[in-house]
Order: structure tokens, then sequence, then C-alpha cells
């Protein structure tokens, strides 16, 4: 009777400090939240929006910060589940196929990641995220995916999302997205941007010019400013569609992505839209045929 006595002393503590860590987590979030309101409120996205980005020896981290007109009731539930976080990130142009396998701490969402054009799914590296929910009360969400190593040697990979209620038509969320790399990485980051990328800038304003224009980051740092909002405007355009019956919403999850990120063309533009929603169309085919196959 002691031992049990012990056991069940040791499962409540355990569950207190995990519900204590989580109310900090919130309290954390809510304090970003508030130390951002003058830049949510002033901004070149013109709208409640921040996006940041740093770079470290061996590490790139890029987060975007937002209010979103979204009842939490609403974001909570949408952003849990790997299904619905495969239907999230297939939208990305780069994203070429998402498979959920798994359940509890064995959830993993394997990727496979292209070009920028259709490709045969062999082509494309595939990068397994564990996923897992660190947190999900009716004040506060956290989402974690990681991953041990990508192409090129790129290495723990985190995609963190945190939401909670602003007020009862609104959310806060906070997406975060880091990676580590080395020397093959960076030699081909170095010629990506030597190259295709030379024109390339992120979001960040770091001077105007003579004629008071904005004077954008480059560099890895641009880069990582740039595949944070895609997967960032990916959760957007899901939660815009996701009040749809459900045969309307995985057409109007593209469609609203790629208008998404039209609205910065100078750092987003890849292709047209017609170029972009046929892609998207034989990768999510593709990945419905598969589904189906007999095991």
């Amino acid at each position: 009777m002691a031992r049990l006595r012990n056991a069940v002393s040791a499962a409540l503590a355990a569950l207190a400090c995990s519900a204590g860590a989580h109310a900090q987590d919130a309290e954390a979030l809510r304090a970003r939240e508030a130390a951002l309101g003058g830049r949510l409120a002033t901004n070149q996205f013109h709208r409640p929006l921040v996006i940041e980005s740093r770079h470290a020896k061996g590490t790139l981290e890029g987060d975007v910060y937002a209010v979103v007109a979204y009842p939490y009731a609403l974001v909570g539930p949408a952003l849990q589940g790997m299904d619905h976080w495969c239907d999230i990130l297939m939208v990305h142009l780069n994203v070429k196929d998402c498979v959920a396998r798994g359940a509890g701490d064995r959830s993993v969402l394997s990727l496979a990641v292209g070009r920028r054009f259709d490709q045969p799914i062999a082509d494309a590296f595939r990068i397994d995220f564990a996923y897992r929910v660190a947190a999900s009360t009716p004040g506060y969400l956290e989402v974690l995916l990681t991953a041990r190593a990508g192409p090129l040697g790129t290495r723990d990979y985190r995609i963190v999302i945190e939401a909670s209620p602003v007020d009862a038509k609104s959310s806060f969320i906070h997406m975060a997205y880091s990676y580590g790399y080395g020397v093959a990485a960076e030699v081909a980051m170095q010629g990506y941007l030597a190259t295709v990328g030379r024109d390339k800038v992120g979001f960040t304003i770091v001077d105007r010019d003579a004629a008071g224009a904005p004077v954008f980051l480059g560099d890895v740092r641009g880069v990582i400013e740039r595949n944070t909002m895609r997967y960032y405007l990916a959760i957007e355009g899901y939660l815009a569609a996701a009040a749809l019956p459900p045969a309307q919403q995985r057409e109007r999850r593209l469609e609203n992505w790629f208008a998404a990120v039209e609205r910065y063309p100078r750092q987003l533009h890849e292709m047209e839209r017609g170029e972009y929603l046929s892609m998207k169309h034989r990768e999510l085919g593709r990945r419905d045929a598969e589904a189906v196959k007999p095991e």
C-alpha cells in the first residue's frame, strides 16, 4: 500500500509540474505578445505580424508572431493532428509528399522535400519529423515537429507552433523554424546566394535608400525569413479554409497559400498561379493514389 501511495504521489507531482510548465509557457507567450505590441500595430505588413531571424555559427532561426482573426476554439483543434499537419505542409511549393505514421510517442510526419517544380518522389529528400503535442489547454497550445537530419548534412530541424486566445474572436500565434548545418550545406548555400539567390531578400528592413524605400535584409538570414514565412502562411491558409465543407478545403488551401505569398513578390514569388496549382494537383493526386494502395 505504501508503494502504491508513493507511485500515486509521484504521478500527481509530475502532473503538477507539467501543468506548471505549461502555465509558464502560456504566460511567456502572452508576455511576448505584450512586448511586441507596438511592432504588431505598426509594421511593413500593415497587419499584426512580426518576423524575426537569427544566424549563429551553424544555426539559422526564424520566428513569426501574428494575431489572426480566428477564435482559439477553432485554432487550437485545427493545429493539432498529424493529418492536419500534412494538409498544412503540402501547400508549400517544396513539400512534395507527406505521410503520417505511428501514434503517441512514435508519431512521425515523413516529408519529401524537393525543388520548386514537379519531380519524382525518388528524387526528393526525405525528412522524418517527430510530432508531439506538448501542451493543449483552453488557453495554450504548443506543437513540436523535430527532425535529427535533413539534406546536405543539415540537422536538428525544429518547428514550434504556439497559440493562445487574444479575445473571443482572435488568437495569437507564434511559429518558430530552425535548423543546423555543416560544411556541405554552407557551400551549397553560398553557391545559391551567389547565383539564383543573389537578388533575393528577406523581410527585415535594415535601412532606407535615398528615396526612402526600404532596404531589406539579404544573405542567409533572408533565406530563413523567406522559408519561415512560407510555412507560416500555410498555417494561415489552412485556418482560413477550415470552416468550409471538407470537399472544398483542399483547393481553397492552395488558393489561399498562393495568394498570400504573392502579396510579397519581392521575397516569395517563384512561379505563376497556373504552374503552382498544376504542380500541386499532381503531387496531391499522387499522394491520394498512394494512400489507397493495398498494403
